[in-house]
């Protein structure tokens, strides 16, 4: 029967090793190692190292099992950022044609693309990038911190390190001016006791005044006894409720469903429940009314402005520093206010100041003058005033290569050109009047030796054409057949009416000719079977 421990020869070889780990859990035997050498844990259980029957284990291990081993493949090393591995001294074919490095392409440049790449100066060529691949093991993949550079750190230590020695800087000043007041007080002995003496009786006032204050809050409010900040037990603290008792509550001002929505977790209703009563008879209107009204606004532009100078680089924090927060805003607000005033001084002064000044003339306000303008039935202006002329959203009037006209204003032989040189290439530098007469000249001279040619040559004399008969037409009366030619045409169209009869003497390979002569039209009319003539059975 197959089990899954190790087999054994015989009953007394088991119970040996049973002793033997045994004695090595209690430390009296030396570890049992495996085939590398390494010691194999005994606290790993039986069924982890024994291994399966089919595998003929002499002793117990872990090779068995899963991946027991690391992958020496994986790693959890990262890439090195922003390594050189080669500086070329000239463009090499590949690289990039931007900066000159092999290790990516124009495309992929994180570089500032030059006036002229590299490729062409073969100047500043960069150094090669250093590219890593390798393959990370499963916490390599999963560690948030892999390749993160503790050097880094140092900007934020730096930064608190000039914070606090700027604060006792600040502290060390203040206690220094304190020192300077102490010893210019100590002359004044006199004076000094008499003050002393005036604080200690405030300091008793004072006394009084906050025993009667604890006093007054004891009376005016019912304490609450609340467990506060604990899920089932733990702590308690005193919660004053600040309600009246005879006011309804906000809950209760609107009983429809569908009103203001009431948050009982933080006892908040932000809309208004009676939109429709009178403002002077309600004194309940809504949480919204508390958050638009009064100092909120300014708590949150202040915010604001915190949020954004810190955004901007500022070291500030609204909750952290309220105090230096609330006096920057404060300098802002000043500052701003002077560039406006600045600013608006600036315009009036080189614009004018439209409402101090004097008022126009009543003429210029209603557009009133002495031109007279006529108009006709229409609405079209007839007389006294110049029609503007329509622009268009091109480029007019613009003159290139010292032309004086535009490209268009001039036109010939279904072409169009320039007025001023009267040229029908576009891009032509303009030659002027000048260029005009040398024209008209090559034009004349081309047209006298074209008269000229025409007038030298003579005219061919007239040669009769012999018109040899078309298959189909009648036979010309002045014809003349070469008799030996016309037998060979004879005996070829016997040849062919044979092939055509039996296709078997036709030959592979048949060069045929296109060529007609008379002989072969004569042959062709001699041997042409007449289907009218009565005699047609008989010439075979």
């Amino acid at each position: 029967m197959a089990t899954a421990s190790v087999a054994f020869k015989s009953r007394e070889d088991h119970r040996k090793q049973l002793e033997l780990e045994e004695a090595r859990k209690a430390g009296l035997a030396p570890a049992e190692v495996d085939e590398d050498g390494k010691e194999i844990n005994p606290h790993i259980p039986q069924y982890m190292s024994s291994a399966p029957w089919y595998l003929n284990a002499e002793r117990p291990s872990l090779k068995h099992q899963r991946k027991w081993k690391s992958d020496p493949n994986y790693t959890k090393s990262w890439y090195d950022r922003g390594a050189k591995i080669h500086q070329a001294d000239k463009y090499r074919k590949g690289a990039c044609e931007n900066c000159g490095a092999m290790t990516h392409d124009a495309k992929a440049c994180m570089e500032r693309p030059r006036k002229v790449g590299a490729k062409w100066t073969n100047m500043h060529i960069a150094p090669d990038e250093k590219i890593e691949t390798f393959e990370l093991d499963y916490d390599g993949k999963r560690d948030h911190w892999n390749g993160y550079d503790p050097a880094t750190y140092a900007r934020v230590i730096e930064r608190y390190e000039a914070r606090d020695e700027a604060r006792r800087k600040f502290l060390k000043e203040q206690q220094l001016k304190k020192l300077e007041e102490k010893n210019n007080k100590q002359t004044e002995d006199d004076e000094v006791s008499d003050e002393d003496e005036d604080e200690d009786e405030d300091e008793d006032d004072l006394k009084v005044d906050e025993a009667k204050v604890d006093e007054s809050k004891q009376m005016d409010f019912a304490k609450v006894e609340k467990r506060v900040r604990t899920t089932g037990g733990g702590s308690t603290g005193t919660v004053r409720n600040l309600r009246i008792r005879e006011d309804t509550a906000k809950y209760l001002l609107n009983l429809d469903v569908n009103s203001a929505y009431y948050d009982p977790k933080t006892r908040s209703m932000r809309e208004d429940p009676l939109p429709d009563a009178d403002p002077n008879e309600k004194f309940y209107g809504g949480d919204n009314q508390n958050r638009i009204s009064g100092q909120a606004l300014d708590f949150k532009q202040l915010n604001v402005h915190a949020w954004e100078a810190f955004d901007k680089g500022q070291d500030i924090h609204l909750q952290a520093a309220p105090s230096q927060a609330e006096l920057l805003y404060k300098n802002y607000t000043v500052i701003k206010e002077k560039l406006k005033s600045h600013t608006k001084d600036a315009i009036m002064e080189k614009y004018g100041n439209a409402a101090a000044e004097e008022k126009l003339p009543r003429e210029l306000l209603l557009g009133q003058s002495e031109r007279q303008v006529e108009y006709d039935r229409a609405g079209r202006i007839v007389k006294g005033l110049e029609l503007a002329l329509p622009k268009s959203k091109y480029e007019e009037d613009v003159f290139i290569n010292n032309h004086t006209s535009v490209w268009g204003s001039w036109w010939k032989d279904h072409q169009w050109g320039y007025k001023c040189c009267k040229q029908t290439i576009r891009n032509s530098y303009c030659t002027g009047a000048a260029g005009i007469e040398a024209a008209e000249a090559a034009a004349d001279l081309m047209k006298s030796n074209i008269a000229r040619k025409a007038t030298s040559e003579d005219t061919p004399a007239s040669t009769e054409e012999k018109k040899l008969a078309t298959w189909g037409s009648e036979v010309p009366d002045d014809i003349v057949l070469d008799q030996k030619k016309l037998t060979e045409a004879l005996k070829k169209e016997d040849e062919r009416r044979k092939e055509e009869k039996d296709e078997r003497k036709r030959k592979y390979n048949v060069r045929w000719n296109d060529e007609v002569t008379a002989e072969d039209m004569e042959a062709y009319r001699m041997k042409r079977v007449h289907h009218d003539d009565p005699m047609k059975d008989f010439l075979n």
